[in-house]
């Protein structure tokens, strides 16, 4: 496997596993979170989702967001954790 471009830190880490718990506590596969994002106007696929989930893809800002509309929640909780 070809190696990563840029290390997933910290936070990225936090955020892959918040988007996997959130994404199965609604009862979502990857690819109706991803039709999900998309419906909301950011073209996304359930590859796009696997590979931040299992941390092979860096979880930009614009996917954080659309992820957590999609997900019904604010980016917030999938960055620090529930309030």
């Amino acid at each position: 496997m070809p190696p990563t471009p840029l290390e997933i830190g910290p936070a990225g880490n936090r955020v892959a596993r918040a988007i996997e718990r959130a994404r199965t506590a609604r009862g979502f596969a990857q690819r109706q979170l991803a039709a999900r994002a998309t419906a909301l106007g950011h073209p996304m696929t359930f590859t796009t989702i696997s590979r931040i989930e299992r941390r092979r893809r860096r979880c930009d800002v614009d996917d954080l967001v659309a992820i957590a509309a999609a997900l019904g929640i604010s980016p917030l909780v999938l960055l620090h954790g529930p309030p």
